[in-house]
Protein backbone atom coordinates (compact mmCIF):
# COMPACT_ATOMS: atom_id res chain seq x y z
CA UNK A 1 0.00 0.00 0.00
CA UNK A 2 1.33 3.41 -0.97
CA UNK A 3 2.57 5.56 1.89
CA UNK A 4 1.50 9.08 2.75
CA UNK A 5 4.81 10.31 1.32
CA UNK A 6 4.08 8.60 -2.00
CA UNK A 7 0.57 10.07 -2.00
CA UNK A 8 1.96 13.55 -1.42
CA UNK A 9 4.69 13.08 -4.03
CA UNK A 10 2.29 11.85 -6.69
CA UNK A 11 -0.59 14.21 -5.92
CA UNK A 12 1.17 17.02 -7.77
CA UNK A 13 1.63 14.80 -10.80
CA UNK A 14 -1.99 13.64 -10.63
CA UNK A 15 -3.20 17.25 -10.46
CA UNK A 16 -1.01 18.22 -13.42
CA UNK A 17 -2.36 15.33 -15.51
CA UNK A 18 -6.00 16.07 -14.62
CA UNK A 19 -6.48 18.80 -17.22
CA UNK A 20 -10.18 19.40 -16.52
CA UNK A 21 -9.76 19.33 -12.71
CA UNK A 22 -12.50 16.76 -12.20
CA UNK A 23 -10.48 14.65 -9.75
CA UNK A 24 -10.10 11.76 -12.19
CA UNK A 25 -7.72 10.83 -14.95
CA UNK A 26 -9.19 9.84 -18.29
CA UNK A 27 -7.70 8.90 -21.63
CA UNK A 28 -8.25 12.48 -22.79
CA UNK A 29 -5.94 13.69 -20.00
CA UNK A 30 -3.14 11.48 -21.32
CA UNK A 31 -3.80 12.65 -24.87
CA UNK A 32 -3.55 16.25 -23.63
CA UNK A 33 -0.27 15.41 -21.91
CA UNK A 34 1.04 13.92 -25.18
CA UNK A 35 0.05 17.15 -26.95
CA UNK A 36 1.92 19.17 -24.30
CA UNK A 37 5.00 16.98 -24.82
CA UNK A 38 4.76 17.38 -28.60
CA UNK A 39 5.69 21.04 -28.13
CA UNK A 40 9.22 20.16 -27.02
CA UNK A 41 11.62 21.19 -29.78
CA UNK A 42 13.22 17.76 -30.21
CA UNK A 43 9.85 15.98 -30.20
CA UNK A 44 8.38 18.49 -32.63
CA UNK A 45 11.31 17.99 -35.02
CA UNK A 46 11.44 14.17 -34.91
CA UNK A 47 8.36 12.24 -36.05
CA UNK A 48 9.69 8.95 -34.68
CA UNK A 49 10.34 10.47 -31.25
CA UNK A 50 6.93 12.13 -31.32
CA UNK A 51 5.32 8.75 -31.99
CA UNK A 52 7.35 7.16 -29.16
CA UNK A 53 6.25 9.87 -26.71
CA UNK A 54 2.62 9.43 -27.68
CA UNK A 55 2.91 5.62 -27.49
CA UNK A 56 4.47 5.79 -24.02
CA UNK A 57 1.93 8.21 -22.59
CA UNK A 58 -1.11 6.50 -24.07
CA UNK A 59 0.46 3.16 -23.19
CA UNK A 60 0.51 4.17 -19.53
CA UNK A 61 -3.17 5.06 -19.83
CA UNK A 62 -3.76 1.51 -21.08
CA UNK A 63 -1.72 0.04 -18.19
CA UNK A 64 -3.70 2.11 -15.71
CA UNK A 65 -7.11 1.40 -17.15
CA UNK A 66 -6.49 -2.33 -17.46
CA UNK A 67 -4.89 -2.72 -14.04
CA UNK A 68 -6.91 -0.48 -11.74
CA UNK A 69 -10.11 0.70 -13.45
CA UNK A 70 -12.08 -2.15 -11.93
CA UNK A 71 -15.49 -0.60 -12.63
CA UNK A 72 -14.49 0.06 -16.27
CA UNK A 73 -15.81 3.62 -16.26
CA UNK A 74 -12.70 5.02 -17.96
CA UNK A 75 -11.82 7.13 -14.94
CA UNK A 76 -8.86 6.75 -12.56
CA UNK A 77 -8.88 8.52 -9.20
CA UNK A 78 -5.90 9.13 -6.93
CA UNK A 79 -6.44 5.89 -5.00
CA UNK A 80 -6.45 3.98 -8.29
CA UNK A 81 -3.18 5.66 -9.30
CA UNK A 82 -1.63 4.69 -5.97
CA UNK A 83 -2.77 1.10 -6.48
CA UNK A 84 -0.88 1.16 -9.78
CA UNK A 85 2.18 2.59 -8.05
CA UNK A 86 2.15 -0.45 -5.77
CA UNK A 87 2.57 -2.57 -8.94
CA UNK A 88 5.38 -0.54 -10.50
CA UNK A 89 8.26 -2.28 -8.68
CA UNK A 90 7.34 -5.40 -10.67
CA UNK A 91 7.28 -3.36 -13.90
CA UNK A 92 10.82 -1.96 -13.78
CA UNK A 93 11.44 -2.57 -17.50
CA UNK A 94 8.36 -0.55 -18.48
CA UNK A 95 9.32 2.27 -16.10
CA UNK A 96 12.89 2.25 -17.45
CA UNK A 97 11.61 2.33 -21.05
CA UNK A 98 9.53 5.37 -20.14
CA UNK A 99 12.64 7.00 -18.67
CA UNK A 100 14.48 6.37 -21.92
CA UNK A 101 11.77 8.07 -24.00
CA UNK A 102 11.48 10.98 -21.57
CA UNK A 103 15.26 11.38 -21.64
CA UNK A 104 15.31 11.56 -25.45
CA UNK A 105 12.43 14.04 -25.50
CA UNK A 106 14.00 16.35 -22.91
CA UNK A 107 17.62 16.12 -24.16
CA UNK A 108 16.98 19.12 -26.35
CA UNK A 109 20.44 19.33 -27.93
CA UNK A 110 20.86 15.55 -28.27
CA UNK A 111 24.16 15.47 -26.38
CA UNK A 112 23.19 12.43 -24.29
CA UNK A 113 22.96 14.46 -21.07
CA UNK A 114 20.22 16.35 -19.28
CA UNK A 115 21.37 19.79 -18.18
CA UNK A 116 19.91 21.83 -15.35
CA UNK A 117 17.85 23.85 -17.86
CA UNK A 118 16.60 20.74 -19.66
CA UNK A 119 15.60 19.23 -16.30
CA UNK A 120 13.73 22.43 -15.42
CA UNK A 121 11.81 22.17 -18.71
CA UNK A 122 10.93 18.57 -17.82
CA UNK A 123 9.48 19.65 -14.48
CA UNK A 124 7.60 22.59 -15.98
CA UNK A 125 6.25 20.37 -18.75
CA UNK A 126 5.00 17.67 -16.39
CA UNK A 127 3.28 20.24 -14.23
CA UNK A 128 2.00 22.36 -17.10
CA UNK A 129 3.43 25.48 -15.49
CA UNK A 130 6.68 26.94 -14.15
CA UNK A 131 7.73 25.31 -10.88
CA UNK A 132 10.35 26.70 -8.50
CA UNK A 133 12.78 23.85 -7.94
CA UNK A 134 15.36 25.30 -5.56
CA UNK A 135 18.31 22.92 -5.23
CA UNK A 136 16.54 19.84 -6.61
CA UNK A 137 18.89 19.47 -9.59
CA UNK A 138 21.97 19.69 -7.37
CA UNK A 139 20.56 16.86 -5.25
CA UNK A 140 19.81 14.73 -8.31
CA UNK A 141 23.25 15.34 -9.82
CA UNK A 142 25.05 13.21 -7.25
CA UNK A 143 28.38 13.20 -9.10
CA UNK A 144 28.18 17.03 -9.40
CA UNK A 145 29.17 17.05 -13.08
CA UNK A 146 26.35 19.44 -14.01
CA UNK A 147 24.38 16.86 -16.00
CA UNK A 148 22.31 13.72 -15.66
CA UNK A 149 23.47 10.90 -17.90
CA UNK A 150 21.04 8.36 -19.33
CA UNK A 151 21.66 5.66 -16.69
CA UNK A 152 21.68 8.24 -13.89
CA UNK A 153 18.38 9.64 -15.18
CA UNK A 154 16.80 6.17 -15.46
CA UNK A 155 17.75 5.27 -11.87
CA UNK A 156 16.27 8.54 -10.59
CA UNK A 157 13.11 8.06 -12.70
CA UNK A 158 12.57 4.57 -11.28
CA UNK A 159 13.08 5.93 -7.76
CA UNK A 160 10.48 8.63 -8.39
CA UNK A 161 7.79 6.16 -9.37
CA UNK A 162 8.64 3.35 -6.95
CA UNK A 163 10.43 4.68 -3.88
CA UNK A 164 8.97 5.41 -0.49
CA UNK A 165 12.33 6.49 0.96
CA UNK A 166 12.39 10.30 1.23
CA UNK A 167 16.19 10.22 1.31
CA UNK A 168 16.41 8.85 -2.24
CA UNK A 169 17.00 11.80 -4.56
CA UNK A 170 14.86 10.37 -7.36
CA UNK A 171 11.76 11.15 -5.31
CA UNK A 172 12.35 14.77 -6.26
CA UNK A 173 12.85 14.10 -9.99
CA UNK A 174 9.68 15.98 -10.88
CA UNK A 175 10.28 18.84 -8.45
CA UNK A 176 9.97 19.53 -4.76
CA UNK A 177 7.49 17.49 -2.72
CA UNK A 178 5.12 19.60 -0.61
CA UNK A 179 6.04 19.47 3.06
CA UNK A 180 9.17 17.35 2.49
CA UNK A 181 12.82 18.20 1.96
CA UNK A 182 15.78 16.16 0.84
CA UNK A 183 17.45 16.50 4.24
Amino acid sequence: MASEFQRTKLQGMFDAFDVNDDGCLEEADFAALATRWSRLPRVRADDALSARVEDVLLGWWQHLSQAVDTDHDGRIDMDDLLAMVDRLPTMRDAVAATADTVFDAVDENGDGRISRNEHQRLIDLWHGQGIATGDVFDRLDQDADGHLGRSEFAALWIQFWTSDDRAEPGNYMCGPVAGHSLG
